[in-house]
């Protein structure tokens, strides 16, 4: 059993009571009836919290005369969010970049959480990478079959040679699902080596390796959840665009 964090624990003593017996109900009791929630979970609570309290604060302090440093440095994100999406995407793209940008902030959240001492990562978990990819696989296939119906959107996967699509079909629909294995094992994979390499060698030099894993870490968590954005809106643009 992993090491429980003191933010875990503080969520398992007040939920664990309503948690236990609608976990059981459900038919999925928790290993630890005294302990349901574990690290990952919690870790994605506390990104989701920072990121209600960072949109309270952000909508507050809005202004267009004088506005603060926070509320600078998020229009800089969104305006990089949106050039993205529009020489990916095109016409239309701002349309998709609430999505991009909300998987963008929580990735790179959740990947830097690990910095903080006494706390974890989470996307060096497969089950939160996963649920990440399940969410971007949903959004751009419901944005295929919503732009172009759903016989124009099963078209795209028939290929443009119609006496071919009986092979191209099955094919392409295995790689489209494949991407969710592409988005989740890439993510947790990265993030998972960073934090094994930071445990294993950040005892050998107390304060120079330490330092620089910790400085790679950061590097690879925006590198990272810039990829996993990139990549659903490059799926966008395949799953939306009427021309294959």
């Amino acid at each position: 059993m992993e090491h429980e964090i003191w933010f875990t624990a503080i969520l398992n003593k007040l939920l664990a009571g309503v948690l236990t017996p609608g976990l059981a109900a459900l038919g999925v009791p928790p290993a630890d009836p005294a302990h349901p929630i574990p690290n990952y979970i919690a870790m994605e609570i506390l990104v989701v919290a920072l990121i209600l309290v960072g949109a309270l604060l952000l909508r507050q302090g809005l202004s267009v005369e004088t506005p603060g440093k926070f509320q600078q440095l998020m229009e800089v994100v969104v305006e990089f969010l949106e050039n993205m999406a529009n020489e990916i995407i095109g016409h239309g793209a701002t349309r998709y970049v609430p999505l991009l940008g909300t998987l963008g902030i929580f990735i790179v959240l959740c990947n830097v959480m690990g910095l903080i001492p006494t706390l974890d990562t989470p996307t060096g978990h497969i089950e939160v990478t996963l649920g990440c990819a399940v969410a971007a696989f949903i959004y751009y296939n419901f944005q295929g079959f919503r732009q172009l119906g759903v016989g124009g959107y099963l078209k795209t996967f028939w290929g443009p040679i119609w006496w071919l699509g009986f092979l191209l079909f099955p094919v392409e629909l295995i790689s489209n699902a494949f991407r969710l294995l592409s988005l989740s094992v890439r993510l947790y994979a990265n993030m998972f080596a960073g934090k094994l390499l930071e445990e294993s060698f950040g005892a050998m030099l107390p304060v120079v390796l330490p330092a620089t894993m910790m400085a790679l870490h950061l590097f690879v968590s925006f590198i990272q959840a810039y990829i996993f954005v990139l990549l659903p809106a490059v799926y966008i643009s395949l799953a939306t665009s009427e021309e294959h």
